[in-house]
């Protein structure tokens, strides 16, 4: 952490009384030259990271234990009591900035520049009447949370997280995975109506912001709020297009195959996890600490540097890794903006999963160590299409050291062709999500059977027809219910899609030439967002491209690398 020269030492935030005065310092100083500029905006950056980390340290506490009352209360003193309190603040800050005499000289720096059109889109979608709104979304944001925290099933007098219960879908017993599916696809039912009513308030106040902020709908708001500068609807409709031409027989062809080796008639949803040869489930580790142990280990064979990060955050209490009752579901990599270190969450319960995840979160921490010396925090503030490409690429040049996990050759082959199978099953999926994500908001008044009938026919568009669901129609109609970004960060989705693509790119690269490869990635990543999204990826000598030769050039890779393990 570098020492704060703006803010006092010990200072701490109890209410929004603390940080409002600091604020107020900054708008009433006066700015006199292209040097006072870069100082202001030092300290402005200086505040930006201790209020950031501040939220960070109480989000990460409540997600590890849901259950926590106190932890709960702080989050949400904050979403509800501080956080609207400064907004208006940020924003007067912002319109400051952007009407200083100075700021279109340094914006001639390509990384101010950036910065800059990130402030002026910010103060563009400002408004007073959303402070409230999106305090109320953040709230329903939790509670979507705890829903899904306080899912579980018991079996055999046992209970089990979801991510624990999942494991059982990897036996090679079909009528033990059956039954556990069943438990939990029951469990999930349960609670339909209640994220049914949830998502129903969430929609009605996400269109509400963006009529307010004067969109006629709120995709359209989101595209700007999210930055999307370098590229538009439309290509995203392209590579719906691409991914559903390109990738979906792909995946087709892997369902039958599966279908062939198991020897069923049907397929049903608990067997499309299981290993189709009828080999007991890869397990790569035992509990966290093994996972961590031999994640440094694969890491290491990789870049030294990526294992020294990891290292790092194991020496200063920055992971939580085991699934365990009452903790948040998923994973993320959580910047702490101030300490310029990362926090790692996950629930790990023993799978190649849970080795997946972690080198994924990996790719993102490397992230936040490669941008700390960046001179202010919105230089680290990366769109998500730059963020992801990070962590996805990660996983797939991790795969030279998974030897790590897998002693034996043949399991190690095993998990390469499952994590890459997974990628031609994830792409129809996210390419799902994002049209769903499309359709609802352009269309907010829709009714809930008109969004469940919508979902089917994307589900049936993107998905392989092979899976069936006979008597549990439900299970399909509200599969949307698990993916948390649909409720939590609306249309922070497609970006998977697109890094995805980068990340085989950088695979690609890799296999050609390993120094060259993992040279430019961390040049690429170093960048923060002190260029565009497509310049970064230059910079790592890729092409920020999803057009459907590209796609295919892609896939073709892909499926030799699959041909050779195969």
């Amino acid at each position: 952490m570098s020492e704060r020269q703006f803010l006092p030492k010990e200072w701490k935030i109890t209410g929004k009384d603390d940080v409002i005065p600091y604020y107020d310092t900054l708008l009433s100083r006066e700015i006199s030259s292209i040097e006072a500029l870069r100082s202001f905006l030092r300290d402005v950056s200086e505040l930006d990271s201790a209020v950031s980390e501040d939220m960070a340290w109480r989000y990460i506490r409540m997600t590890c234990d849901t259950l926590n009352k106190e932890h709960e209360a702080s989050y949400l003193t904050f979403v509800q009591e501080i956080q609207p309190h400064l907004a208006p603040l940020e924003d007067t800050l912002n319109k400051k900035i952007l009407d200083c005499t100075y700021t279109a000289e340094l914006e001639k720096e390509k990384s101010f520049a950036i910065y800059f059109r990130s402030l002026r889109g910010a103060v563009e979608l400002f408004r007073e009447e959303n402070v409230p709104l999106q305090a109320e979304l953040q709230s329903l944001a939790q509670e979507y949370s705890a829903i899904q925290g306080a899912m579980g099933i018991t079996y055999d007098g046992k209970e089990f997280t979801m991510q624990q219960a999942g494991n059982f879908l990897l036996q090679t017993d079909r009528e033990l995975r059956e039954k556990i599916w069943n438990l939990m696809y029951e469990r999930r039912n349960a609670d339909v109506e209640k994220l049914e009513s949830l998502f129903d308030k969430m929609l009605q106040k996400r269109h509400q912001v963006a009529l307010n902020a004067g969109f006629k709908n709120f995709r359209d708001y989101m595209f700007k709020a999210l930055g999307r500068y370098d590229y538009n609807v439309e290509d995203c409709y392209a590579f719906h297009s691409a991914i559903e031409k390109n990738v979906v027989p792909l995946y087709k062809n892997l369902m039958q195959k599966r279908k062939e080796q198991l020897g069923y008639t049907t397929l049903k949803p608990w067997d499309t996890s299981v290993d189709s040869l009828g080999r007991a489930p890869l397990k790569p580790f035992d509990n966290g600490t093994e996972l961590l142990e031999k994640s440094l280990l694969c890491l290491g064979k990789i870049d030294a540097y990526f294992s020294e990060c990891l290292e790092y955050m194991k020496g200063h209490q920055l992971l939580d890794l085991e699934s365990r009752k009452g903790k948040a579901p998923g994973g993320y990599n959580y910047p702490l903006a101030e300490s310029n270190v990362p926090f790692i969450f996950m629930n790990a319960s023993g799978n190649l999963r849970d080795v997946e995840t972690l080198v994924h979160e990996g790719g993102h921490a490397v992230h936040s160590f490669l941008m700390a010396p960046l001179e202010i925090t919105a230089f680290k503030n990366t769109p998500s299409e730059i963020a992801e490409l990070a962590s996805m690429s990660m996983e797939l040049l991790s795969m030279d050291g998974w030897d790590a996990f897998f002693e034996n050759k043949d399991e190690l082959q095993r998990a390469k062709m499952e994590q890459l199978e997974g990628i031609i099953g994830t792409l129809p999926w996210i390419a799902n999500v994002d049209a769903f994500q499309h359709w609802i908001y352009e269309n907010p008044g829709h009714t809930r059977e008109e969004r469940a009938n919508k979902w089917l026919e994307l589900s049936s568009r993107f998905g392989t027809g092979l899976i069936d669901y006979t008597g549990i129609e439900d299970a399909i109609k509200y599969s949307w219910h698990k993916q948390l970004h649909i409720f939590e960060i609306p249309f922070y989705y497609i970006e998977y899609g697109f890094a995805q693509l980068g990340a085989i790119g950088m695979w690609k690269r890799y296999t050609e030439n390993h120094a060259t490869g993992i040279e430019d990635y961390k040049k690429a990543l170093k960048l923060g967002y002190t260029k565009t999204i497509p310049e970064v990826y230059a910079a790592a000598g890729l092409s920020f491209n999803f057009s459907e030769n590209y796609v295919n050039e892609l896939f073709g890779f892909l499926q030799k690398q699959m041909d050779v393990l195969d």
